[in-house]
């Protein structure tokens, strides 16, 4: 009798499994199908592309070829929430390839961070490479600070601009302009 019950048990264990391996191969496919959609979730990541797609044009001031004034570049960059921050970056980069005008900011110089207060103040902190590696000069500095200044006042929440360098304020970038205080626009060094 034993044996009767025992090969009942076996039986029924062999075609439930038959009957769980049919369902198993069901679910797997009802899986699949929940995974098409999941993966239909992802789209929401082409706005964000689109959002990236749109651009705006801004001004930046690099020097003549002369080296004796400010001149208004206009670049289209990618529209972003941190406008003034990607606006610095760019004029890190240097001028169009193949304009004549000349960089202001020195090379190896990074953007550390910008900070736009509410009452107009835009806190700018640089890489020390912004006094290590400037060549020097009243008017090379005022070209370097203004630069700066004038690119992002062209914003109209930035009304003044104050340099940091390494996150503390210096008296100056290379020994001739104060910049250890708040500056303003200076239309008076650019071009016209």
């Amino acid at each position: 009798m034993w044996r009767i019950v025992g090969l009942l048990v076996v039986i029924v264990f062999l075609l439930s499994g038959c009957g769980l391996a049919k369902n198993l191969s069901g679910k797997k496919g009802s899986q699949i199908e929940v995974q098409t959609p999941q993966q239909g979730i992802s789209q929401p990541e082409k706005p964000q592309l689109t959002e990236t797609q749109e651009t705006r044009k801004v001004i930046l001031y690099f020097s003549d070829p002369s080296g004796q004034k400010l001149v208004a570049e206009e670049r289209v960059i990618p529209k972003v929430e941190g406008i003034a921050r990607a606006t610095i970056e760019e004029l890190i980069k240097g001028p169009a390839p193949g304009s004549k005008l000349l960089p202001t900011i020195p090379k190896g110089t990074v953007l550390k961070d910008i900070n736009i207060r509410p009452d107009g103040l835009a806190r700018v902190d640089f890489s020390k490479e912004l006094i290590t590696n400037h060549s020097g000069g009243s008017l090379g500095e005022s070209l370097t600070v203004y630069s700066i200044v004038n690119t992002l006042t062209q914003f109209p929440t930035v009304k003044q601009v104050q340099i940091l360098v390494e996150g503390k304020v210096v008296d100056t970038i290379a020994g001739h302009v104060d910049v250890s205080s708040a500056m303003t626009r200076n239309e008076a060094i650019i071009k016209k």
